[in-house]
């Protein structure tokens, strides 16, 4: 597949679950801008945590962008992004300063022992998929072949029920001070 010359469509999905979930997520969006142009962010979303660990709720949001790195690079840096917020190897599913995914590589399917791509779950998942779907409603799925937004109206009330919104679009443009 050739790249446009201004890069891959990529989309990330970003969640935090401890500290200031908002601030966290605003200063993983600046960290990523320079290597990814980004050009849509969702709204805000307030998540409850999948998993065994009694954990707080999640911040979740997802954005749209354009790079020009090769997926396994843009992985590392997004690893380093990480762990320059404060993110260290802890229990799986467990409570996170931040968390960044890489849920669509354009319409490559990526498959390794460090990534797969599309994000597995990304069509069960309403925590990553509803806010993608706001900023990306006609993308398609590159394995399941639907979009979106035909995946986010599959959704069960149950899997929406636990995904509320928190603030609109916007809100990480949004300083408040403390």
């Amino acid at each position: 597949m050739s790249e446009p010359a201004e890069g891959i469509e990529v989309h990330l999905g970003l969640g935090s679950n401890l500290g200031n979930r908002a601030a966290n997520l605003r200063m993983a969006l600046a960290f990523v801008e320079p290597l990814v142009r980004i050009e849509a962010v969702s709204s805000l979303y307030r998540t409850a945590p999948v998993g065994p660990v009694a954990q707080p709720d999640f911040y979740n949001a997802a954005c749209r962008g354009r790079t020009g790195l090769v997926v396994e690079a843009l992985l590392r840096y997004l690893k380093g992004v990480e762990f320059e917020i404060g993110r260290r190897s802890s229990l799986r599913w467990g409570p996170r300063v931040i968390d960044i995914d890489i849920l669509l590589y354009g319409d490559e399917a990526v498959e390794s022992s460090e990534l797969i791509v599309p994000h597995p779950g990304l069509a069960e998942r309403a925590f990553a998929l509803l806010p993608l779907v706001e900023i990306s409603p006609d993308v398609v799925h590159p394995l399941l072949k639907r979009s979106m937004a035909e995946l986010a109206a599959a959704l069960s009330d149950k899997a929406r029920s636990g995904v509320r919104a928190a603030e609109g679009r916007g809100w990480e443009r949004i300083v408040r001070q403390a």
